[in-house]
């Protein structure tokens, strides 16, 4: 299994049933795209291949038209620079995420601490999105869950009772977990909570019989996810249009 491969089509992926499900995905030759006037997520342009100078500038004028920031990743699996084509374009690079990926064992025989509890109701949604937003400082729509919910794993870490963070669960081709949008909030942070909630996680990962596990690590959270075992795969860079980037946006 090309691992690489699999950790973006399942992040992709993600962003495409978003897009679809709320009626704003834009499928292309060269690339996709989707923009959700009332979230500040998925709202990305991606490349189907190494991006080249024109389908970089009919990008570049797609998102300078949109009524809200879009992003663009850009993925170091190319072997060469093409990433300055978008630099020379006007795009800035405002976050760096790595990808990686862990092969799962066949039982998980650590004690679980935290009791994950999956959105299905307007209710929680609320909640989801309430907690997302002061882990992250930006939103994901509770309209979005509640339009993929059915397909998607949006999930409320609990401790003892009290909310401590969220985790999204896509699954991609019947062997891959992708794990996306793992934060803990503010009051509970430094107490071992994010490495609980990958125990938690991972654990149900492996009772759910996946075969394996990725996500795209900040760099804060990088050193986790070496600690639990998942391996370095690529570098994934975020850019922005100059003109549309605040300091809020080196945080998406």
């Amino acid at each position: 299994m090309n691992l690489v491969k699999e950790n973006i089509t399942n992040l992709t992926s993600l962003w495409r049933l978003v897009n679809q499900r709320t009626e704003v995905y834009k499928p292309g030759e060269t690339y996709d795209h989707g923009l959700v006037n009332y979230s500040n997520w998925p709202n990305r342009l991606w490349f189907h291949g190494d991006p080249d100078l024109k389908s970089i500038n009919e990008a570049r004028a797609i998102i300078a038209s949109a009524s809200t920031k879009m992003t663009i990743p850009y993925w170091d699996i190319y072997q060469n620079e093409s990433y300055r084509l978008l630099e020379e374009a006007g795009f800035v690079k405002v976050l760096d995420q790595v990808g990686m990926s862990l092969e799962l064992p066949k039982t998980y025989p650590l004690e679980v601490e935290i009791e994950l509890q999956k959105v299905d109701n307007r209710a929680s949604a609320l909640r989801w999105e309430a907690l997302f937003e002061k882990a992250f400082n930006y939103t994901i729509s509770h309209r979005l869950l509640l339009k993929t919910c059915d397909t998607v794993d949006y999930l409320i870490a609990f401790h003892e009772g009290k909310a401590v963070g969220t985790v999204v669960l896509h699954y991609t081709r019947g062997a891959v977990v992708g794990i996306h949008s793992m934060g803990v909030i503010p009051e509970m942070r430094r107490k071992g909570y994010a490495e609980k909630m990958m125990h938690a996680v991972l654990s149900q990962a492996v009772g759910e019989a996946f075969a394996y596990a990725t996500l795209q690590a900040s760099a804060m959270g990088k050193g986790l996810y070496l600690k639990l075992g998942f391996k370095e795969q690529f570098l994934m860079s975020n850019y922005k249009l100059r003109q549309h980037i605040s300091a809020a946006d080196y945080n998406i």
